[in-house]
């Protein structure tokens, strides 16, 4: 008889805020608000503490927006390089327990506990040693959710916050799952969820009764894997190393101000390509597609890629591709956000060598460049284009996420 598998999903309740009032005790059982610069484009909510929340502070609100709802708010700005640590520190607890965890987001992280009863107790008990564990060791709480794999371990957590604990089990669907809307189905976003009611699924339920089939013709493959997550079924692994493979390496700017000037947006891709390209360095990357996201003022998004003749990593050559993109598809219309990717990823161990040497010269100047800034700092070498005022490279140097480390 095969072995019933024991997934948890740990989930830092509000955690950069949770994290600012562990380690400020001032802050405590009060409203608090990790965001960006309110005087600038970024000055958005991060992360609001449950004290903030109970006034409507949601994440992704605007600052004013969040403080008109919550006037004794305190502002907090963000410690990126902070979180990520703790972060670190919780996985690191949690790998106690298990030799199987996958992070799923800064925040969250599933454990497979299965084989590990007779250790740390079923998965209840072993979920109260953990929870506690991490409070003591980080002051935050959390709120586990318990399961036979991952995504019902992700939709107990989301049952009671903060610092829950719940058990779902397959046979806890049809009661516990199937009444809730679709969109509270792990792996529905807003737009399946619109193709969805034009269906006439409201429910998890309603999912759960559709004919697959039809769900496939409409869907793909996508559709199949719906029906059996509207039953609670998932057989997908705890994968310690599913974030060692990167799809994709990218980059975005929020901007200080609308630009309208081509001048301005070729100087800020051209930065954007230096980062991204150094970023695909850093992970031993080389990539062919080059993909454009431009944000209007209104908040139209423009979306559009092109592949390279062949792989790169040299910011010049991402750049290439991102101007011949901005050049057919910008409509003009003053920009407030502008982002690239690169995708279609392979090793960069691996280069075709050119007749006169100069794709060799052109790696061996980056990884230069690398060099520098790595010991010296991301300002002490910059392209001349990056000391006029339509750059933002310097404003962001040494952040993470456009925030402070």
């Amino acid at each position: 008889m095969e072995r019933k598998r024991i997934v948890l999903l740990a989930d830092m309740n509000a955690f950069y805020a949770s994290v600012e009032q562990a380690l400020n005790p001032s802050l405590r059982n009060r409203p608090i608000i990790v965001c960006g610069d309110p005087s600038r484009r970024h000055g958005i909510v991060l992360a609001a503490s449950y004290e903030a929340k109970e006034y409507g502070v949601e994440t992704g609100m605007a600052v004013f927006e969040a403080k008109r709802l919550c006037p004794p708010a305190e502002l907090v700005p963000p410690r990126m390089g902070t979180y990520l640590r703790i972060s670190a520190h919780i996985v690191d607890i949690l790998s106690q327990f298990s030799p199987l965890v996958e992070p799923f987001s800064v925040d969250e992280a599933f454990v497979e506990l299965t084989g590990c009863e007779k250790l740390f107790g079923e998965g209840i008990e072993a979920a109260r040693r953990i929870k506690e564990r991490i409070l003591r060791e980080t002051g935050i709480r959390c709120s586990i959710g318990v399961g036979p794999n991952k995504l019902l371990a992700k939709m107990a957590a989301e049952m009671e916050k903060p610092n829950g604990l719940t058990l779902l089990t397959e046979e806890d669907v049809p009661k516990r799952l199937w009444p809730l809307p679709v969109i509270r189905l792990f792996g529905v976003g807003p737009r399946i969820s619109q193709h969805l009611k034009r269906m006439g699924i409201r429910t998890i339920g309603d999912l759960a009764h559709t004919d697959p089939a039809l769900l496939q013709r409409r869907f793909g493959i996508i559709g199949r894997v719906l029906h059996l997550s509207a039953w609670g079924i998932d057989s997908s692994p705890v994968d310690p190393r599913s974030l060692d493979q990167n799809r994709s390496i990218g980059h975005q700017f929020t901007l200080p101000r609308d630009y309208t000037e081509e001048s301005d947006l070729r100087t800020v891709l051209r930065e954007l390509a230096e980062e991204v390209a150094a970023r695909a360095r850093r992970g031993g990357y080389r990539g062919r597609t080059v993909s454009l996201t431009l944000r209007n003022f209104d908040f139209g998004s423009i979306h559009r890629s092109l592949t390279l003749p062949e792989p790169t990593n040299i910011g010049r050559r991402v750049f290439e591709g991102a101007e011949v993109l901005l050049r057919h598809y910008w409509d003009h219309r003053p920009i407030r956000a502008i982002g690239i990717t690169l995708s279609n990823l392979s090793s960069d161990r691996v280069m075709q060598l050119d007749l006169f040497g100069k794709r060799e010269r052109e790696q061996r100047l980056a990884k230069a460049i690398d060099t520098i800034r790595d010991r010296f700092g991301p300002t002490s070498i910059l392209l001349a284009r990056s000391l006029t005022g339509a750059s933002v490279f310097a404003d962001r140097a040494g952040k993470i996420g456009g925030h402070r480390i």
